[in-house]
């Protein structure tokens, strides 16, 4: 009688989860820094990424102080290229974060974000680069604007010092306004969608301002409105670097924003980019 020797096999163990890698922020901080000079390397290669901050600056310029300069400063044009253009650089570096957030959603559809997750860098290290090389962008929206205004007649009346804080002090204010369009980015489904929310956010915030009229001119209510307004404070603070008059309040004010604004968003946009890799 023969003898069946039954061997058995030993079920597979269920493996330990792998703990996810921890980056230190010197790491982290090299990572963002060499997915910026990927987005910096895709502007040199794609200037037509750039129209759209060469133009705006272009046309709100010429159209306010020309068509509508005349009727608000009594018909001292020159008078009013000194006041709007400080506001105006506010305003389209304000208007140039948007593009951020569309870049960014329009990235999400294209699967990189998940080539990113599967590399073992940090997990912020591809908004955070992001940001950083949006500053290009800024960068190219206050040079056409600046040179622009130059040539209609604008003239600063403080020291090179002061005129490069207020550029420094532009570039920061879109960097830290730039992440709520980056969280928006991360939550909807379309570009389309990014530039329509983000639209609704910054032209009241704009328009309900100080930077084509003086507060004076507003309605009581507006003027309490406008004194608060970021983009106000900011446009007050580019006044007093460039042209001379109060920094201290406007700057305090607008640093204030500022920190406020990443405090906020910077989280929940990490919190949404990590929560759509689930």
């Amino acid at each position: 009688m023969s003898t069946v020797t039954i061997t058995s096999t030993p079920q597979s163990q269920p493996q330990p989860a792998v703990a996810p890698l921890r980056i230190g922020p010197a790491k982290a901080a090299r990572h963002s820094l060499a997915l910026a000079g990927r987005g910096i390397t895709k502007f040199i290669k794609s200037p037509a990424r750039l129209v759209d901050v060469v133009l705006t600056p272009i046309v709100f310029l010429l159209m306010f102080v020309y068509l509508f300069g005349g009727a608000i400063a009594g018909g001292d044009t020159d008078a009013y290229l000194q006041m709007i253009t400080p506001g105006i650089m506010v305003m389209t570096v304000f208007q140039a974060s948007i593009g951020i957030g569309v870049s960014l959603n329009a990235d999400a559809s294209t699967g990189i974000f998940d080539r990113f997750r599967s590399m073992p860098i940090a997990r912020s290290a591809p908004l955070i680069g992001a940001v950083l090389a949006d500053v290009v962008r800024y960068v190219v929206c206050l040079g056409t604007l600046l040179a622009l205004a130059l040539v209609m007649g604008y003239r600063t009346d403080t020291d090179p010092a002061a005129a490069l804080a207020a550029l420094v002090m532009l570039v920061g204010f879109a960097v830290s306004f730039s992440w709520l369009s980056v969280y928006i980015g991360m939550l909807v489904k379309t570009p389309g969608s990014v530039q329509g929310l983000m639209t609704v956010l910054v032209l009241p915030l704009t328009f309900a301002s100080n930077v084509f009229v003086p507060d004076r001119t507003m309605p009581g209510w507006l003027q309490v409105w406008s004194d608060v307004n970021p983009v106000s404070l900011m446009a007050d603070t580019m006044r007093g670097l460039l042209g001379g008059g109060e920094v201290a309040g406007p700057l305090l004010g607008s640093l204030g924003w500022m920190a406020a604004v990443v405090a906020v968003f910077a989280p929940l946009a990490m919190r949404a980019y990590r929560k759509s890799a689930a």
